[in-house]
C-alpha cells in the first residue's frame, strides 16, 4: 500500500516491481525477483515462466499496473502458484485507482 500511495497508478509495472523488491529489502523476508520455473507439459519440458516475486520459498506474488484485474491475471498467478507448487499467491495490482490485491490458493498442494 506504501508504494501505492506514494506513486499512484500509471507506471509500468517494472516500476513497481523495483519498488516492491526495495520494501522487501527492508524486512527480513528472503525473497528472488524473476526466479525461473521450468514448465512441463506430460514430462517434457516445454519452457519457463517467471513470476515477478517468490517470498520466503512460499509465496507467489504477481504484479500488475492494468486499469482492473481480470480473470486471465488471476488463471496466470494461479498457473504460477501450481506450477511452483507453493501453498499461496498474492495477485497485486497497481494500475488501478486503488489498490486491488487477490490471494490465490494453489489446491494441489503437496506440502
Amino acid at each position: 500500500m506504501k508504494i501505492h500511495n506514494t506513486l499512484g497508478n500509471g507506471f509500468q509495472e517494472v516500476i513497481y516491481q523495483r519498488c516492491l523488491a526495495i520494501e522487501l529489502k527492508k524486512t527480513v523476508l528472503t525473497f528472488e525477483r524473476e526466479k525461473k520455473q521450468p514448465i512441463y507439459y506430460e514430462g517434457i519440458h516445454v519452457g519457463t515462466r517467471r513470476a515477478d516475486f517468490t517470498v520466503e520459498n512460499q509465496i507467489i506474488v504477481e504484479l500488475k499496473a492494468v486499469i482492473n484485474l481480470e480473470n486471465v491475471h488471476l488463471a496466470q498467478a494461479k498457473n504460477y502458484v501450481v506450477a511452483y507448487d507453493f501453498p499461496i499467491g498474492l495477485l497485486i495490482n497497481f494500475g488501478a485507482t486503488s489498490l486491488q490485491y487477490k490471494k490465490i490458493f494453489n489446491p494441489n498442494y503437496n506440502n
